[in-house]
C-alpha cells in the first residue's frame, strides 16, 4: 500500500509541476505536429459545397441566432 501511496503521490506532483509550468508560460496548448493549419487545410470539412447534415446544422444555428437576436430586441431590461 505504501508503493501505491508513493506512486499517486509522485504522479501527483509531476502534473502539479506541469500546471504551473503552463500557467508561467500563458501559452495554449497545441499539438507536435501543428494539426490541420500544417496541411494547409483552414477548416476540418473542407468541402466546397456542404454536405445535408452540415447544411441542416447550418440552418439550425442560423434559426438560433436570430432568436436570440429578436429577443434581445424585445427584452425589458
Amino acid at each position: 500500500m505504501t508503493t501505491f501511496f508513493l506512486a499517486f503521490g509522485f504522479f501527483l506532483l509531476v502534473v502539479a509541476a506541469m500546471s504551473v509550468g503552463y500557467w508561467m508560460q500563458k501559452k495554449t496548448i497545441s499539438g507536435s505536429c501543428g494539426g490541420l493549419g500544417a496541411l494547409g487545410i483552414e477548416k476540418a470539412c473542407d468541402c466546397p459545397e456542404p454536405c445535408d447534415r452540415r447544411k441542416a446544422r447550418m440552418a439550425r444555428e442560423q434559426a438560433r441566432q436570430e432568436k436570440l437576436a429578436e429577443w434581445q430586441k424585445n427584452k425589458i431590461i
